[in-house]
């Protein structure tokens, strides 16, 4: 069995029914030079929250895989290095992050970056969810490390306990 079709193998045995839940869909490209290209289909949102996930998956699943590359909506390509940490942390969330968040109600600002920490605040439906640590630190961080490689660590300033309408309250948890 060739290393896609291994890959393929292990998405489809533990990821693809999440993905397939979240209205997207995920398949192995290809694998290239130890790197596992994956393609996802669908809601912007389906991979976004499950890609730290899915690349411990791979990695565990098939050791000849070095790394894993998440393709299609809400994955898109590097961001140049043109622009201030902040400024590319915000074209980030403003591409890839707010349109997955905003079926909750969401949105996510860069309230501003030095020495690396990017300073996020969290609003709407995600000020004061009970999953906001989860969304911060499964989702929107994997993705701006990938992107950001000056970026040493995601700071959230959100005033959770200001929440007026939190997606999932601590009640619905």
């Amino acid at each position: 069995m060739d290393l896609t079709a291994r890959v393929a193998s292990a998405l489809e045995r533990s990821v693809l029914p999440s993905v397939i839940a979240r209205g997207g869909t995920i398949r192995a490209a290809a694998v290239e030079d130890g790197v596992a290209t994956l393609e996802v289909t669908g809601s912007p949102g389906a991979a976004l929250p499950l890609a730290a996930r899915i690349e411990a998956l791979i990695l565990a699943a098939v050791p000849e895989v070095t790394g894993v590359q998440i393709t299609g909506p809400g994955a898109g390509s590097p961001q140049p290095a043109a622009g201030s940490l902040a400024e590319r942390a915000r074209r980030i969330l403003e591409t890839e992050i707010n349109p997955a968040i905003t079926a909750h109600r969401g949105h996510a600002a860069v309230d501003g970056a030095g020495q690396g920490w990017v300073r996020i605040r969290l609003e709407g439906g995600c000020q004061g969810c009970s999953l906001a640590e989860v969304t911060l630190r499964q989702g929107i961080e994997p993705l701006l490390r990938s992107r950001l490689p000056d970026m040493i660590g995601l700071i959230d300033v959100t005033d959770h306990a200001a929440g007026i309408e939190p997606f999932f309250s601590a009640e619905k948890r």
